[in-house]
């Protein structure tokens, strides 16, 4: 149950730059830096081994930035969320910039499962002339290699752009399909045994329900 006496503030960020090379667990480390310095009054887990109460929004791979990402932070006093977006980009870098921050209820779902649809923009070395749909996509996961078919996670179609191609993912309960790992296979798939061009920049534009 969540404490009466706490609130949960809701942060959209971009992670871009060159800290788009950067892990999921270097970026968490990052953003917990970030809200200790702010100055802005965090709470802490109970037990033997207190620790921020943070909760991240769904990981991006290497070398995949993102405009629009979000992590919830439990603050033990009321901010107003203008203040608490100012104190947070004073002690951003650039690359891991505050845009926007609001409330949420105690109810409401978690940063990492709130949002299970990912929209991706891919900028290529050259464009594409058509998009062929990979059946599916083989992923190796501590030697073992799993077979995921695009389908069941794919919303809508990917489209072409000027520059690339977009898309989006959806994740599930029972796990989701790496936007990475897709966008080879579509690359591979398009070409057809020809080169294949080489990505310029990845970019998760938005994330949403």
């Amino acid at each position: 149950m969540a404490d009466p006496r706490t609130f949960r503030l809701r942060v959209r960020y971009g992670k871009t730059g060159r800290l788009a090379m950067l892990s999921h667990l270097e970026i968490t480390h990052a953003l917990e830096r970030l809200v200790r310095r702010s100055g802005l009054p965090f709470a802490l887990s109970q037990g033997f081994s207190p620790h921020m109460k943070i909760a991240f929004g769904p990981a991006l791979p290497v070398g995949v930035g993102g405009t629009d990402e979000v992590f919830d932070v439990t603050l033990t006093a009321y901010f107003a969320p203008d203040k608490a977006l100012a104190a947070l980009k004073a002690s951003a870098p650039p690359d891991l910039m505050p845009q926007a921050c609001s409330y949420e209820e105690p109810q409401a779902p978690a940063a990492s499962v709130a949002f299970p649809l990912s929209s991706y923009e891919v900028r290529l070395s050259r464009p594409l002339e058509a998009l062929r749909l990979p059946e599916r996509v083989t992923l190796v996961r501590k030697g073992k290699e799993k077979e995921l078919l695009c389908a069941e996670f794919l919303e809508g179609e990917p489209a072409l752009t000027s520059e690339g191609f977009m898309f989006a993912l959806r994740s599930k309960d029972t796990g989701s399909l790496r936007a990475d790992a897709f966008a080879q296979a579509l690359l591979e798939e398009s070409c057809a045994g020809g080169p294949v061009p080489a990505i310029l920049s990845f970019t998760r534009c938005a994330l949403s329900a």
